[in-house]
């Protein structure tokens, strides 16, 4: 739903710039989070236009709160704010916060891309796409002894990229009368079901993170004037068409860890050949755990020998460029046996899309007799091939 005057549509004068548009329609879900303060008045709080810059040096947008009542007097409704039920601003803390606890757990892709190579703070709502440019590697360099031969001019080219921004959404909903009951009787309100819900968002961006679930397509050209490199679609590491490939992993037994160092060594240098130097981060379907934390012994594998001190999960971080070896839990070993990604986790090989962190949004149903609830976020990984198709995302499976 949008923000819009109920005369004619548009937002427009010095409201509309307060909320960060000149004229036209805004998404903004705060509109959908009417809450009552401790003096008793319903308020929202709103994006302005103006915005701040957070500890990595991207932009985020200031909130501002307003009474409800001051927005209807300056022309500005919407119908949620005039249900007779309205969460309080602690039960909406207390929803998000188990919202947020939920999101967390056992998320670790999403979890440590979205720490390291973040790109946000543009309006994912109201674009369809995002879009980037590769460009060739132009120039050439001569060898003479006057240094007047010319060499040639070569202009670089360039490819459009394109992937969507697809919503990634959970419903449900709350009796009117259960919520005043439970403000009558003192006790909190039950966040079991926003927990549940915000805790399916949270695995769904984890699996289209990986690739255990297929993103959606958009379109079959840009929003600008030329069409972009192939269709624009969603990927994860264990489906993206220009992953690299390695399929001759050396099964474990137990006693064979020297092979795994090996095949490691063959998989950073095939990235290298590639052209990608690392920092690199292997992550791991779940039944690689019980060989990578056994202890690790270099050379023939001895049973009944003094403990080395380390495993061969810390062996395989001895190895330069490998910043960590993480294990993912929605890589089940039922489903991809013995699986491993290396990745360049790096900003020109991907980047963790947080257009719409988990937010939650209500409004009523049922003459107002319903609370009608939605957890949605934008978040979803861009993945990159240079110009010439060359991705640091490297797959390798056993045989």
């Amino acid at each position: 739903m949008f923000l819009d005057f109920v005369s004619n549509g548009q937002i427009e004068g010095q409201l509309a710039e307060q909320l960060g548009q000149p004229s036209g329609m805004v998404f903004d879900a705060g509109v959908h989070r009417p809450f009552i303060n401790s003096q008793g008045i319903k308020c929202v709080t709103l994006k302005t236009n103006k915005v701040k810059m957070d500890a990595k040096g991207n932009p985020e947008p200031v909130y501002q709160t307003y009474s409800v009542r001051d927005l209807q007097r300056r022309g500005l409704d919407f119908p949620v704010w005039n249900a007779t039920t309205t969460l309080r601003k602690d039960q909406w803390i207390a929803m998000d916060r188990r919202v947020v606890m939920a999101t967390r757990q056992r998320l670790q892709l999403w979890s440590y891309l979205s720490g390291r190579v973040a790109f946000g703070g543009f309006d994912a709502f109201g674009h369809m796409t995002l879009e980037y440019e590769a460009m060739s590697d132009p120039g050439e360099a001569l060898v003479s002894m006057d240094g007047l031969q010319e060499g040639r001019d070569d202009t670089p080219r360039f490819a459009l990229r394109s992937m969507p921004l697809p919503i990634v959404h959970s419903d449900f909903r709350m009796s009117s009368r259960l919520l005043a009951n439970s403000r009558n009787n003192g006790r909190p309100l039950d966040t079991t079901k926003g927990e549940a819900h915000g805790r399916r968002v949270g695995e769904m961006v984890e699996k289209l993170a990986i690739g255990r679930e297929t993103g959606p397509e958009w379109g079959t050209v840009t929003t600008g004037p030329n069409a972009h490199d192939g269709l624009s679609k969603l990927y994860g590491l264990i489906n993206y068409p220009d992953r690299l490939t390695k399929t001759d992993l050396t099964t474990p037994t137990g006693s064979n860890p020297d092979a795994t160092i090996a095949d490691v060594l063959e998989m950073r240098e095939q990235m290298y050949s590639a052209g990608f130097f690392g920092p690199f981060v292997i992550f791991h379907s779940t039944d690689w755990d019980q060989y990578l934390d056994r202890d690790y012994y270099t050379g023939t594998y001895a049973q009944g020998l003094t403990s080395p001190g380390t495993t061969l999960r810390e062996r395989l971080r001895r190895i330069q460029g490998i910043s960590d070896v993480m294990r993912l839990d929605f890589l089940p070993s039922s489903s991809y046996p013995f699986r491993m990604v290396m990745v360049q986790v790096t900003s020109d090989v991907v980047e963790a899309i947080n257009g719409m962190a988990p937010t939650l949004i209500q409004w009523t149903d049922k003459g107002g007799m319903e609370l009608r609830f939605k957890i949605m976020a934008i978040q979803c990984l861009r993945l990159k091939h240079d110009y010439n198709n060359n991705c640091g995302v490297l797959d390798a499976t056993t045989s």
